[in-house]
């Protein structure tokens, strides 16, 4: 078995606990209104972007496995975690630290920006890579080798069940 997909997999089921038939993921749950990116979209971002590193906290002006700056946070409606205060000083910090956290701060994010980045017609995972890497406002264009690389064969080896 490809080693990216076993760490695509290790990293789904820590992060969100995707149900496995041995060894194999379930299919992705649907895009829904609420949550416009499937878990498998956001365990491959979360892979290209950090490696799913769970130790990455701050390091500059960027946070956690999702690499979130503040102002991504906050253009994703400042979710928090455990009730804090999205005015709280730690809230940004906390959040993008935390993996469920984090993932709703992608989902608001993308609920806000999404959008047909590559011009296929439709609103898929690959836009919501692209809008998470360069941002709601400049989504068009290309990915940098190593992300677009890291992703593509994390969604394609999902896609695939291999």
């Amino acid at each position: 078995m490809n080693k990216l997909f076993v760490v695509s997999i290790s990293c789904l089921i820590a992060l969100f606990g995707v149900n496995l038939v041995i060894g194999q993921a379930q299919p992705p749950q649907q895009q829904g209104q609420d949550q416009p990116v499937t878990q498998t979209c956001l365990g491959c971002i979360c892979e290209a972007i950090s490696n799913c590193n769970r130790t990455a906290i701050c390091n500059g002006d960027v946070c956690g496995l999702f690499r979130l700056t503040w102002g991504y946070w906050s253009d994703a409606g400042k979710p928090t975690i455990a009730g804090e205060s999205p005015t709280a000083e730690s809230a940004y910090a906390n959040c993008a630290n935390d993996p469920f956290c984090a993932a709703s701060a992608v989902q608001g994010y993308m609920q806000r920006f999404g959008q047909d980045c590559n011009g296929d017609g439709r609103i898929d995972c690959y836009d919501h890579a692209l809008i998470h890497y360069r941002g709601g406002y400049g989504c068009k264009g290309d990915l940098p080798e190593k992300y677009s690389g890291v992703f593509n064969q994390c969604l394609n080896n999902f896609l695939a069940g291999k």
